[in-house]
């Protein structure tokens, strides 16, 4: 697997459901040190509970489990949650499902056995789906959700107030310093004059919710991302 791939990967956090040890542990092996937290499960009641507690970026699920399917489990999940993206493992026996699957908006369908070259495509499928959606890597662990006004780092998810949802889009989309009037004209709500005092509460706050060090106040002109 390419050193980029796993880069990319490396901001992600994945749930991985399968009731097979054998099969389970060795796509772990595989896995273990691509994303930023790996979940395990063996069957879908587990691993429904681990996705409500820890909201992963990616589902892996096999599909044929004890007492309810991948499939079971995608439906609960898509009733409330449309963004996380999910990849389903099946036999060759289980393409009966293949229809019914497509409709929970899947990335892949492995048919196993899982190689490491069909998790690769899938993985790259993955990655490719955040193409055209709001989602930026900010530095290695941390990444910056447009469409949730989030900023997730190790172990932490900051919530971003509408002033600093579209002030980070600013700095990630124009890629240079903004100045300090584009943060007045463009950001402040037209209803309240950007006083100095407001603007370094805003800052200070903004600071708080993004990794050490990486906005820059250029002196006199505004501030600008280093990353």
């Amino acid at each position: 697997m390419n050193q980029d791939l796993i880069k990319q990967l490396s901001s992600f956090n994945l749930l991985y459901v399968e009731d097979e040890d054998g099969i389970r542990n060795n796509i772990y092996e595989i896995l273990k040190h691509m994303f930023k937290n790996l979940y395990l499960a063996k069957n879908a009641k587990d691993a429904f509970k681990i996705y409500q507690e820890k909201k992963p970026d990616l589902i892996i699920t096999d599909i044929r489990m004890p007492k309810e399917t991948g499939i079971d489990l995608i439906k609960r999940v898509r009733k409330t949650d449309s963004k996380v993206r999910v990849i389903i493992t099946s036999a060759h026996t289980d393409l009966e499902y293949m229809l019914e699957a497509t409709e929970l908006h899947l990335v892949k369908y492995i048919i196993k056995p899982i190689t490491e070259a069909k998790l690769t495509e899938a993985l790259e499928a993955f990655i490719k789906s955040y193409a055209t959606a709001p989602v930026y890597n900010l530095i290695p662990k941390w990444i910056y959700d447009e469409s949730k006004s989030c900023v997730i780092g190790p172990d932490v998810e900051y919530i971003l107030t509408k002033k600093e949802n579209a002030f980070l889009k600013l700095l990630i989309n124009k890629n240079r310093i903004i100045t300090y009037q584009e943060l007045e004209t463009q950001i402040w709500d037209d209803t309240n004059i950007m006083t100095p005092n407001a603007m370094r509460l805003f800052i200070k706050n903004f600071r708080k919710k993004l990794p050490n060090g990486i906005l820059k106040n250029i002196q006199g002109t505004g501030y600008r991302l280093v990353i």
